[in-house]
């Protein structure tokens, strides 16, 4: 299990692996909607809501104002590991 921060959930790596590992841009309802058809039990708010603080982190991008999002380079480096701890404490605008 890699370290988090405290504002982060246990979602957040979820929702971040799903983007990377499909390679999607996706908004949050047909997010949600696949997430749940592979087996993982989240709620439409739930991802509402994490989609709007791992953007604010700068892990995930809005592709377009039509609100589809994908994992962002920063997003992808954190699943590697590649990204300190420390970085991830303040949102994407500090």
């Amino acid at each position: 299990m890699r370290p988090r921060p405290e504002w982060m959930s246990l979602k957040d790596g979820l929702i971040l692996e799903f983007l990377e590992e499909h390679d999607l841009e996706l908004p949050a309802k047909p997010l949600y909607r696949n997430l749940n058809r592979h087996g993982h039990e989240i709620g439409y708010s739930t991802v509402r809501q994490r989609l709007g603080e791992l953007e604010d982190h700068g892990l995930i991008e809005k592709v377009d104002d039509a609100g589809y999002y994908q994992i962002s380079q920063k997003g992808q480096a954190y699943l590697a590991g590649e990204v300190a701890l420390s970085d991830l404490e303040t949102n994407g605008d500090a």
